[in-house]
């Protein structure tokens, strides 16, 4: 069976290096880390992982992204894979964005940019413990 992913959606290189370094560190070997520079390509990575019978644990995207908003995606993500772990990381997301986020895609947590690597960690060590 192959490795379970994680994967990172944010339109900045810098903060998709950094979010998988970060996440290697902590998991290692354990999972496959994936990195989309937006909601579009994340949509096409999930659905050749879930044809390739992958299975994807957590998502953590960005919310201001071009094209689709993180609260966006998340929601359409829920509709296909409700069993993934969702986390949203922003700097900019407004409080109804959030809320429709929880509301409409089971948001696990919301992050705030610049994020603690240890809290970051820490609740995806949670978010796959529920």
């Amino acid at each position: 069976m192959p490795k379970p992913v994680i994967l990172c959606v944010d339109d900045e290189k810098v903060i998709l290096e950094s979010l998988k370094i970060q996440i290697k560190q902590a998991f290692h070997d354990q999972y496959l880390y994936e990195a989309a520079e937006s909601a579009d390509e994340a949509l096409e990575i999930l659905e050749d992982l879930q044809g390739n019978d992958v299975p994807i644990l957590v998502i953590v995207s960005d919310w201001l992204m071009p094209g689709m908003k993180g609260d966006e995606f998340l929601i359409k993500v829920h509709e296909q894979y409700p069993h993934i772990v969702k986390i949203m990381l922003t700097g900019q997301a407004d409080e109804s964005a959030i809320e429709k986020a929880i509301n409409e895609a089971n948001l696990f947590s919301c992050l705030s940019k610049p994020w603690d690597s240890s809290t970051l960690v820490n609740t995806i060590k949670s978010g796959l413990s529920e």
